[in-house]
């Protein structure tokens, strides 16, 4: 593999150091030439550094400590036996546990009384907002009312607050 890509390299390098010398191409044109240097030195970049050959995770069990979840990793990840195992005793027709069944239940259960809360909260914040509004409103008409009787009082008749009859 090293071969090959050594000779690869080489036949490039060849490539772009005949299309530099080459006067008579079209290569003469005034972008070509940075951008095959700059193509020059990424080559030579990455054929000088050490870096790694692969990517990939190796399949050796050496490093234990790395193959061992902590705190919160443990609670989600399980051994590759363990799951197998899940699997197999759980098939698609399977019947279910009491215990997983209760599970289950627990969980509509909690989530029938956040939806239960949720809308008795909406509620409550709605009907106090229609409770303010009717509020504004009639104090608002009142406001009006006693602007218009005040404007139209001719001062010969008693007002109306005095003609009201009080029970």
């Amino acid at each position: 593999m090293g071969s090959n890509l050594q000779w690869k390299e080489r036949v490039l390098l060849s490539f772009v150091l005949q299309s530099l010398c080459d006067t008579n191409t079209a290569l003469k044109m005034s972008w070509t030439h940075p951008a095959l240097l700059a193509l020059l030195a990424v080559l030579v970049a990455l054929t000088l550094s050490n870096g790694a050959n692969s990517a990939a995770v190796s399949d050796d069990k050496t490093d234990v400590k790395a193959n061992v979840p902590q705190g919160v990793m443990k609670k989600i990840f399980m051994p590759e036996s363990d799951a197998f195992t899940f699997f197999r005793r759980r098939s698609r027709r399977a019947v279910k546990s009491q215990d997983e069944l209760n599970a289950e239940q627990r969980l509509r259960l909690s989530a029938d009384e956040r939806r239960r809360e949720y809308n008795e909260n909406q509620r409550s914040k709605f009907e106090n907002y229609a409770e303010e509004e009717g509020d504004e409103q009639d104090e608002r008409t009142r406001e009006s009312t006693e602007q218009w009787r005040e404007f139209h009082y001719d001062g010969l008749h008693p007002s109306y607050e005095y003609n009201r009859h009080v029970v």
